[in-house]
């Protein structure tokens, strides 16, 4: 590379990637405080999550696409750019109104998985590829758990403004150096953005994740969350059909039906909704009084200190994951991931009446997502045209992302089900919630079962869709 080394490109790309994520989950422990200091009701605030939701999983497919078409570092230095801008709204936000616009913005920054993880497949050499994606997904993985460790302590000792303005310093720093040091990726696709497939997606995903991010407030059997529901299967439909259509479509449904790129977006898909259910619950859990008969009355501090075996674990396993794909595959890295997991949840439904057991939980859980983060990426990249990485990866993030949304309405149902005269949940619906959790990653693992033992790549020189079959133990772009 002409401009900079890949270690600086590989740190440019981490920090934005580690920042997103940490977003993701460093202001759910600081609600309770942003309700108070804003003056407004408990579901108004909960449109702080919502809202960052529903514009990730927008952003994400469409600008990794326009990633593809009009260069992925200067589609990276824009979303860069956005992302900043939120957090500095954010971080000055006078009411909950302007924090929620924030947050809006800040999903932009979605993108900066897939164009992240594209930028890597076209600039870095092809020994190379799979560890760092692998390095990367480690990084995006230990962000999340940075969040759930961190949110307590900053609040504590700062305010809760400060978790953006730290952001702020971050993120500004990584678009500079990225607009000065990474150069511009020498591939891309042909065609343009079709907008109306853009809109359309845009549509079913919120009409999908809208009912499901408001369950508890609407009830599922109101009109809204129906006719919600109703909406987003006409909408996808249309989706379809017009992706089927487009002569440039956002998303080329032909690499989506290709077995390896199928069965790691139907586990991504599962295992988000593992994810997501424990980052959202374990941490309440823990939190829960003794009165309850279960938990054990730990402050947002200590219970995000408990967490902290997980966020360990998750940067170990995904790094390592790096070095044993070569060796074993990312689908046996796939399958492990999610059975770890699975093994994990099994063990938080039978054993949690002691600290040390959830600790011990929280780790293996934190082994299965660093092995699964690094494997899911690979997999894709691996398997798509370079110049579709980003919509590809997109995608997959992106169906992480709703089987989230997904598994913690489930999650919810199952815990709330059931409360104690004090309105707590009774120990018996984490159990069950636990138990499902497990069933759910099981699946995950069943469905990385169905990919091919090889994979296959483009043959260099030949246009997309042209393949050829080698060992699945060699990602290489």
């Amino acid at each position: 590379m002409s401009r900079t080394s890949p270690r600086l490109t590989f740190a440019v790309l981490a920090s934005g990637a580690g920042v997103f994520s940490m977003l993701q989950s460093l202001i759910a422990p600081a609600l309770p405080t942003i309700q108070h200091a804003l003056h407004t009701s408990a579901s108004t605030t909960t449109w702080v999550m919502t809202a960052y939701l529903l514009s990730a999983s927008v952003f994400t497919p469409i600008l990794g696409r326009v990633g593809d078409l009009a260069g992925k570092t200067r589609t990276l230095v824009a979303v860069l750019t956005a992302v900043l801008a939120g957090c500095l709204l954010a971080a000055l936000a006078p009411t909950i109104g302007v924090l929620i616009v924030a947050r809006v913005v800040q999903g932009i920054g979605g993108a900066v998985f897939p164009l992240s993880y594209g930028i890597i497949r076209d600039q870095f050499e092809p020994g190379k590829v799979s560890g760092s994606i692998s390095n990367l997904s480690a990084v995006i993985a230990a962000g999340g758990g940075v969040g759930i460790v961190a949110a307590g302590p900053v609040v504590a000792a700062l305010d809760y403004h400060w978790l953006f303005w730290i952001p702020v310093a971050v993120v500004a720093v990584t678009a500079l150096v990225a607009a000065r040091c990474v150069p511009e990726s020498p591939r891309r696709a042909r065609g343009h953005v079709s907008w109306l497939s853009a809109l359309l997606l845009s549509g079913w995903l919120v009409a999908l994740l809208l009912p499901v991010s408001r369950k508890s407030r609407w009830g599922w059997g109101s009109t809204d969350v129906v006719s919600l529901f109703a909406a987003a299967v006409f909408l996808f439909g249309l989706w379809l059909l017009a992706e089927a259509r487009s002569p440039s479509p956002l998303t080329d449904l032909r690499v989506l039906r290709a077995r390896p790129v199928w069965t790691t977006n139907a586990s991504a898909l599962l295992f988000g909704a593992g994810l997501s259910s424990v980052w959202a619950f374990l941490p309440g859990f823990v939190q829960t009084p003794r009165s309850a008969g279960y938990g054990f009355g730990a402050s947002v501090t200590a219970s995000g200190l408990l967490m902290l075996p997980m966020l360990i674990a998750m940067f170990v396993a995904g790094v390592a994951g790096g070095r044993l794909e070569p060796r074993l595959g990312a689908k046996t890295l796939l399958i492990t991931g999610s059975g770890l997991a699975a093994l994990a949840c099994a063990v938080l439904a039978l054993f949690h009446d002691e600290r040390w057991q959830v600790a011990v939980a929280a780790g293996i859980f934190g082994l299965g997502v660093g092995l699964a983060f690094a494997s899911m990426a690979n997999l894709i990249v691996s398997n798509v045209p370079a110049e579709q990485a980003g919509a590809a990866t997109g995608m997959n993030a992106n169906l992480r992302s709703i089987g989230g949304a997904i598994g913690t309405a489930v999650m919810s149902l199952l815990v709330t089900a059931h409360l104690t005269r004090a309105g707590l949940p009774r120990a018996s619906g984490y159990t069950h919630g636990f138990s499902v959790l497990a069933l759910l990653l099981v699946g995950a693992a069943l469905t990385a079962a169905l990919a091919p033992a090889r994979h296959a790549t483009r043959t260099p020189g030949a246009p997309a869709g042209t393949t050829r079959p080698r060992p699945d133990a060699a990602t290489r772009p």
